[in-house]
């Protein structure tokens, strides 16, 4: 790492992820950064939760400096406030490539945003889930942060794992309500006979909706179906946040 340039990030704690965010989009794969965070969040959520949610692996700590290197995948678009955060299972390498979740051919989630109301409805394409997040209050995750080309090479260890991580983040961030877009995640980590629909169990202490899955392989939702799953989590939102 050495030779990697550092930055200061001095936002306060819950802003922290969002500066990553932007940070992340500067850098190639493998690229090595140095970071100096001066308001950490606090416990239970620790800086591997807030290092990997933003796309980098931790490789080394010099005192109060991280040393991290950019990951090929989806970095977290989260922050106070939130209204909703959609919470996918995991970045394609299309999408990780792109820089934006949803994005292989055929996918119907943007379609679907854009109908619920949820995302600018003059955008052909995906938006930008930074000003999703700053004009719109949706938040963006995944469950699980490694990027692969299918989602069926995951483990239930990364799936339980990247539940408890997400579980924190929740707990630490509040949002309205938490919308996971494909059932295979939770199934594999919380229930392996949930349905999609609004869910018995919390997450973080907030609300949580199941939805089907918005790739085109998923030919028994149509976009209509996905777009009602989107409009009834957007109801769960607690209208005092």
């Amino acid at each position: 790492m050495a030779g990697a340039r550092t930055v200061t990030v001095d936002e306060e704690a819950r802003a922290v992820p969002l500066a990553l965010a932007r940070l992340h989009r500067q850098l190639a794969d493998d690229e090595p950064i140095a970071v100096r965070i001066v308001h950490r969040p606090p416990s239970p959520v620790s800086i591997a939760d807030l290092v990997s949610g933003a796309g980098f692996a931790l490789r080394d700590t010099s005192g109060t400096t991280l040393l991290l290197t950019r990951q090929r995948t989806l970095p977290d678009t989260v922050g106070p406030a939130m209204a909703m955060l959609v919470c996918g299972l995991n970045p394609s390498l299309h999408a990780a490539d792109a820089g934006v979740g949803y994005a292989g051919p055929g996918n119907r989630f943007w379609p679907a945003m854009r109908a619920a109301g949820l995302a600018p409805r003059h955008e052909p394409g995906p938006s930008d889930p930074i000003r999703l997040l700053t004009e719109r209050g949706v938040g963006m995750t995944d469950m699980v942060k490694r990027a692969t080309p299918r989602a069926g090479e995951l483990t239930v260890d990364e799936h339980r794992t990247g539940l408890g991580r997400l579980e924190r983040l929740v707990a630490w961030l509040q949002p309205g309500v938490v919308c996971i877009v494909g059932l295979a995640g939770w199934r594999a980590a919380v229930d392996r006979r949930a349905v999609a629909g609004p869910s018995d169990r919390l997450l973080g202490g907030r609300p949580v909706h199941l939805m089907p899955s918005t790739s085109g392989l998923n030919a028994r939702s149509s976009l209509d179906e996905l777009t009602d799953h989107l409009r009834d989590a957007a109801t769960l939102t607690d209208p005092d946040l």
